[in-house]
């Protein structure tokens, strides 16, 4: 998500209650990192730290700390090349070799989708709504194939980035709860990632972790439209979906209701409320019970795995863990070099690329 963009409903959030669940917990099997910033970051020569202070690969950092699963988005044709069909096929092959799976988040756009935006790439802004479902169908094919044939067969997909109201906007929007169009452009993704490797899990995104009502609304209507989809995904930040108290409760719904498991796809807490450069941070203030400190920051992630976890989710990835502070890796593909990183509080490294040794992920 463009969390530089978000417009911030700050709101705070409560520790998990003591009581038990009803079901016994399961562990997270998804233990995941969305390092999609990564590639730009090395490429201007971006250093990272173990905890020890050694310096070495972010990839093999975040698995020595539990990370088994990489996100990465791609975006059509962005004009910066970050994340492009190339970029993901060459960071692909190095995910993969260190022996991570993979996650490819389809935004089907070229620049940041969200809830609140969901631009057409350009090369499908004159297409109605036939067309797009032959793009996404082709696209989404394309993309799988071209990974399967270099030995990088994605283990899931998105199809779609936090997609609340649909994507592809307008044509794929939904309005006055009529799911049509979103539910024939979601299945021309999920036909076209079986038709590559059908083992590929398919997973249908939103950011409705913030109440039952939002989730139910949507994924109830993509269901009554007969849209198929193998894992529910989730975003939760507290400061803008509530307590964990309530994120236990909408994920054990889906979960239930819709019989499929689920993953928290997003996930971020601030270490600092301060800026390490010109351009504001996404995320000022922080959440009940977790200051913005290195400790803050582990505990609270903790937090949200453990609530996750008891509450029967199968997965938690965090959100750009490695974009701290390099200068020319800004949030605006358009505009990369001019512009700065507005998550450099909530990255997991610091300002000195240095790990923060509180942040663990645990099955």
């Amino acid at each position: 998500m463009n969390r530089v963009l978000a417009a911030l409903v700050l709101c705070a959030a409560a520790v998990l209650p003591a009581a038990q669940p009803a079901h016994a917990a399961t562990p997270l099997t998804m233990l995941g990192a969305d390092v999609s910033s990564v590639q730009r970051s090395l490429d201007l020569g971006a250093r990272y730290y173990d905890a020890s202070g050694a310096q070495r690969d972010p990839l093999d950092i975040l698995k020595g700390v539990g990370v088994n699963y990489v996100r990465l988005r791609i975006w059509n044709n962005p004009v910066s090349g970050y994340n492009n069909k190339a970029k993901v096929l060459q960071y692909a092959r190095t995910v993969k070799a260190k022996g991570l799976k993979l996650l490819v988040d389809f935004h089907y756009s070229d620049t940041w989708a969200d809830p609140g935006k969901q631009y057409k790439p350009a090369a499908w802004a004159s297409h109605g709504i036939g067309q797009l479902q032959t793009d996404v169908y082709d696209y989404t094919y394309d993309v799988c194939s071209s990974l399967k044939a270099q030995g990088t067969t994605p283990d899931s997909v998105q199809i779609g980035n936090e997609i609340n109201v649909g994507m592809l906007w307008n044509d794929g929007k939904v309005v006055n709860n009529d799911f049509t169009n979103l539910s024939l452009l979601l299945k021309a993704g999920y036909n076209a990632t079986k038709a590559c490797n059908y083992g590929t899990q398919v997973i249908i995104h939103t950011a409705d972790a913030d109440s039952d009502a939002h989730a139910r609304w949507f994924y109830d209507g993509i269901r009554a439209k007969g849209v198929p989809w193998d894992i529910t995904g989730l975003s939760y930040y507290c400061m803008w979906h509530g307590t964990l108290s309530n994120l236990y409760n909408v994920i054990s719904d889906v979960r239930s209701r819709y019989g499929k498991p689920v993953v928290i796809a997003e996930t971020a807490y601030p270490f600092t409320s301060d800026n390490a450069d010109w351009e504001g941070n996404s995320v000022t203030s922080g959440c009940s019970g977790y200051g913005l400190t290195w400790q803050g920051q582990g505990a609270e992630f903790t937090a949200v795995q453990n609530t996750a976890r008891n509450a029967g989710a199968i997965g938690v990835f965090y959100w750009e863990p490695t974009w701290y502070a390099v200068p020319g890796n800004g949030w605006d593909p358009a505009n990369i070099n001019g512009t700065g990183d507005g998550w450099d509080n909530m990255a997991v490294f610091n300002w000195t690329g240095h790990i923060n040794p509180n942040v663990r992920w645990t099955p």
